[in-house]
């Protein structure tokens, strides 16, 4: 089984929530498109924030968190920053751990982010693993036909970890975590390989590519640039050369691949 834990921010900390809840269809239709049926997904949302329809096995979780007073950086320093967002991202991605009760592999995938249609699948094959991480994927800026081929996305994108849930060490309710462990376990993406090598678990590398990174839309929380700023800003010509090589058209199999069922 794999369990799709997806964390909404709260509705006060988006510029636009429309836009938010389309960008969390496309999520949605992403996650449905899994070829085997062996998973589930819950969204952690706060009271009182509108969300677009969900199909089965789609679980909501409500919670009462409030606002992350600096998910604007502001005049705070780049690490305050980014503890709270991790502090906050971490309580709302255990509150979803403790609505599931995941036996599995769980997958913490990001509101606005893609995933391969075979991950269930692939899970489900290899029951015994650690996990994996996704290094191999996409990046996509928002709205446009063309991708670029990323091979270390799981430096870049939060949906690229698949997890098996003891490792966790999930504790039993919010109020037995401590802030450490939301930020370090839950909240970042960039620290959880380190945390479960040192312990003694190796995640592998998924040997295909597991997700798409979504990028240069208004609700991105990263304030990521388009394909041009991220990949195309080096004076180097072999490096523009380089990076032109690695784009790609959105093809009809990519959509089919990511984009997954109809949007709900």
């Amino acid at each position: 089984m794999l369990s799709f834990v997806i964390p909404v921010r709260h509705q006060e900390n988006a510029r636009d929530w429309n836009r938010v809840k389309e960008n969390l269809s496309q999520t949605v239709a992403s996650i449905s498109g899994q070829t085997h049926s062996s998973w589930d997904a819950v969204i952690v949302a706060n009271h009182g924030a509108t969300l677009p329809s969900l199909p089965a096995p789609f679980t909501v979780c409500r919670v009462d968190f409030p606002p992350n007073q600096l998910h604007e950086q502001g005049e705070s320093n780049l690490d305050t920053f980014r503890n709270a967002f991790r502090f906050d991202k971490g309580r709302r991605v255990l509150a979803g751990m403790l609505h599931l009760t995941p036996t599995g592999f769980i997958m913490i995938c990001d509101d606005d982010d893609l995933v391969h249609r075979h991950l269930a699948a692939y899970v489900d094959d290899n029951p015994y693993e650690n996990g994996w991480y996704v290094g191999d994927g996409w990046v996509w800026e928002d709205g446009e036909r063309l991708l670029y081929k990323e091979s270390n996305l799981h430096l870049i994108c939060g949906t690229s970890q698949i997890i098996r849930s003891d490792l966790y060490n999930i504790p039993r309710s919010l109020e037995a975590a401590s802030d450490e462990y939301l930020c370090r376990m839950l909240g970042s993406h960039l620290m959880i390989n380190d945390e479960l090598a040192r312990q003694g678990f190796i995640l592998k590398r998924l040997p295909f590519s597991g997700a798409i990174y979504r990028i240069g839309h208004p609700e991105a929380h990263s304030r990521s640039t388009g394909l041009s700023g991220r990949y195309f800003q080096s004076k180097n010509p072999l490096k523009i050369l380089k990076s032109l090589s690695r784009l790609r058209l959105k093809t009809t199999r990519l959509e089919r691949d990511y984009f997954g069922a109809k949007q709900v």
